[in-house]
Order: structure tokens, then sequence, then C-alpha cells
């Protein structure tokens, strides 16, 4: 786990930043950057950078421990496809054990609207929508959020630049996002991003109410492709119940023969 002085992750995936410096180049000259406008152009920045993937595949490896340390786990397997002018689709497909065999989650994001998600449960052949209002609640047990689980998109958040520190071996960008919302379960987010690479680092969540809930922390990268890069290991860690959930990456692929078509709310129920 990686160790700042602060502490954070998700997938899925953002930005964060430093006060005086711009990642993408000096302010113009008389105009001093506000923390508002440097945040926003950072996590703009980090964004830029993880465009034009296409689509890829990844299995997954989910470890559910409480706060005992017993563990469950599960196999399933991943697929995204960007859209061009909106959020990326993404599907969820669980293979192991038996009892998650087949359930389907599919996500759309949009950049302004609420995500449109999706479950498909085998056991009663139905599709059921998740509502905007629901997406607080825990993604099948573990301590990710159905919120946690679709693409970071920049315009979600109210962006504000805090400071740079080390972050372990690194140097990073300490950014604040705060959810635009209402139906967001989290207050704000403070999010850790190594200034090299603009990757995200390690996540603080805040409830509503303020305390910090969880800490998502995400390490051992890899570079696919000579620019895309993507985690090994995931971990979402809730500092209220002692539980913890780990998800492990591998097998990525990009540039399958996937289409719009394999994310629709019909294809989940064909999803083998």
């Amino acid at each position: 786990m990686i160790r700042v002085t602060l502490p954070h992750a998700a997938l899925a995936l953002s930005a964060i930043l430093l006060a005086a410096f711009v990642w993408a180049g000096e302010p113009s000259v008389g105009h001093a950057q506000s923390a508002e406008e440097t945040g926003l152009e950072i996590a703009t920045e980090a964004r830029e950078r993880q465009k034009g993937f296409g689509n890829f595949t990844a299995s997954l490896n989910m470890v559910l421990r409480n706060k005992r340390g017993q563990e469950s786990k599960r196999e399933l397997r991943l697929k995204v496809i960007e859209v061009e002018e909106d959020g990326d689709r993404t599907l969820f497909v669980f293979d192991r054990p038996r009892d998650v065999k087949g359930t389907a989650f599919l996500v759309h994001a949009h950049k302004n609207d609420a995500d449109e998600q999706w479950l498909y449960l085998p056991a009663l052949k139905r599709v059921k929508r998740i509502s905007a209002s629901k997406q607080s609640g825990s993604f099948m047990g573990s301590e990710f959020s159905y919120e946690d689980m679709g693409a970071v998109e920049v315009e979600k958040y109210a962006h504000r630049y805090l400071r740079d520190e080390p972050c372990g071996d690194l140097e990073c960008a300490v950014l604040e996002r705060v959810p635009l919302s209402e139906d967001s379960g989290y207050s704000r987010q403070v999010v850790w991003l190594d200034r090299g690479e603009l990757r995200t680092q390690q996540i603080e969540f805040f409830d509503r109410r303020e305390a910090h809930l969880k800490t998502m922390v995400i390490e051992d990268y890899e570079v696919y492709l000579d620019r895309f890069w993507r985690a090994g290991t995931i971990t979402m860690t809730n500092h209220l119940t002692g539980k913890s959930t780990v998800l492990n990456w591998s097998d990525y692929e990009f540039g399958t023969d996937l289409d719009l078509g394999d994310f629709t709310r019909t294809a989940l129920k064909r999803v083998r």
C-alpha cells in the first residue's frame, strides 16, 4: 500500500494537482490560477492522457475480507468500450462462485447526466435498473458502491488543488473533488495523482456526514500499447466497518471485437 503523509483509488480512476505549477504548462502572463482552475486543469489532463483506447477486456479476482480477516473470493470479467462525446460503457460478468455465476452489471456512464446502471440476476431471469438514488449502495456485497464502478467523468465534480507532496517513491499532486449530484453517497473525495503520469494512486472518500468513510489504494500499474496505464491491484478499505475488498486485475487485452451492441440491456441476458 502506498504510504502518504495523508491517504487513495477507482477504478476507478482520475486527477489531482499542484498549486503554483500547472501540468499542462505555465499560466498566461498576468493571470494567477485559482486552486479551482488548477484542479480542473490537472483533472482534465489526466483524463485526456487516457483517451483513445477504443475498448479493452480484463479478468478480475475479487477478494472480500470481513473485519476478522476472513475471506471470500469471486471471479469476474470486465469489458469496456469508449463512446465518443459521452462516458464509457462498462460490463462486469461474474463467473464464480456458483451462487453469483451469470450475474452481470452494465454501466452507461455520462459526462453530465446520472449514470445508467442495470443488474442482471440469472436466478430471476430479469434485469434490474439501479436508480441514481440507489447507486451509493454496496456493489455485490463488496466495499465498492455501484457509484464507484462507473467511469469517473471530470464534468461531474467541482475540482480544487490542495497541495503537492510525496506519495511513496513518487511525487503527487493532491486534489479535492466534490460530486455535483445530490444522489452521490459522498460529500467529497481527496485524490492523489503522481506527477509523472497523472495516475490515480489513492482516494479518500468522505460520506455525507463528513466522516472519512473509505480509502482506495491503486497499485501495480503497467503500461499497455506504450500509452495506457492500468492497475494490477485496487484495494478499498471501509474505515467504519473494518471490511475491505481487493480487486486483482489481469489479462488486459485492447482492440478486441467489441461493439456497442455488446453493452445493451438486451445483451445482458445473453451474457455467458
